[in-house]
């Protein structure tokens, strides 16, 4: 497979514009920043601010022409994926890989039923809470990207292609053997703590000092563990230590991101965390109680910030 020179980034939220500035700054790849006209105007004139040095990237819409795309990264929130998925149609090639960055476990497979699998990746972001005010965005550079096929134990084209460009920009990474229990250990972070900090605005401190808590967000990950067991995950039973081994580490005053949508009274993602587990949970028979009550919780929270 050819090297990765020519990047295409769909969305520049929080996440997004960590990508976007670290490949800029290593300065050897050509960036394209693809959004929506009204998101283009909107920068170009508000230039976004990150950990206080203003970037001006090159924005395009999908009616650009002449960019072939070694590598698009999809990094907007998941209520954005179909929109972006058909707008990168015209700088898809043989040569394109797919990363996704978006929250859940399923956007993967909605890339795929357009391009097919042989185009994508698996992959998710791992790190601390970014902070952001208007469109400028501070963050520690505490991240990674974990991401491979779901079986890396002899990595692939498409996994040194990724390897080799993240190298090259400074990129961190990680590439587990088994990319399934590695992502649904992601997914279990956010059914728990996302969630359960939404319900209690709490921030990871609170976490970190009560029990009672600790123990909600234990019983969403739970329901999400015998899920992804019943779908075949390997090793279910270590999931949920190891995710509190992570949590102990995080800064006490972080709110996660779902908290911070709902500070900002933006819609939150709770459709691909409690939701994904209610309705896949029907199939397998599985009780999930505390995912049910949360997503009503959360869909009611919802529900009053768009008043």
């Amino acid at each position: 497979m050819n090297k990765v020179k020519n990047v295409i980034i769909c969305g520049l939220g929080a996440i997004g514009t960590i990508y976007a500035a670290r490949i800029a700054d290593a300065g050897n790849i050509n960036l394209k920043i693809l959004l929506d006209k009204e998101r283009i105007e909107k920068y170009k004139a508000n230039p976004t601010v990150f950990n206080n040095k203003e970037y001006s990237f090159d924005y395009i819409t999908g009616d650009y022409c002449g960019f072939n795309a070694d590598l698009i990264i999809i990094a907007t929130k998941n209520s954005g994926l179909m929109e972006a998925v058909d707008a990168v149609k015209n700088f898809v090639n043989e040569n394109t890989v797919f990363l996704s960055l978006l929250n859940g476990i399923s956007s993967e497979d909605v890339i795929a039923s357009v391009y097919g699998f042989d185009k994508v990746l698996y992959s998710y972001y791992i790190g601390h809470t970014s902070t952001r005010q208007g469109r400028s965005i501070v963050h520690d550079g505490v991240y990674k990207t974990v991401f491979g096929e779901k079986d890396n134990q002899q990595l692939s084209k498409k996994v040194l292609k990724v390897k080799e460009f993240f190298d090259s920009t400074g990129i961190p990474y990680e590439i587990p053997v088994d990319m399934d229990y590695s992502r649904w250990w992601k997914f279990l972070v956010n059914v728990g703590y996302n969630q359960a900090s939404a319900v209690l605005n709490a921030s990871y401190g609170v976490f970190q000092n009560s029990e009672r808590a600790n123990n909600l967000a234990i019983n969403l990950m739970q329901e999400a563990a015998n899920l992804a067991k019943a779908m075949g995950v390997k090793n279910t039973h270590q999931l949920i230590a190891q995710v509190l081994d992570v949590i102990k580490t995080m800064l006490p005053e972080t709110r996660t991101s779902m908290l911070q949508d709902i500070d900002a009274k933006r819609q939150t993602e709770v459709g691909i965390f409690a939701g994904y587990i209610v309705e896949s949970a029907k199939k397998y028979s599985i009780p999930v109680p505390y995912n049910k009550v949360v997503l009503d919780i959360i869909s009611a929270i919802d529900e009053k910030n768009a008043l």
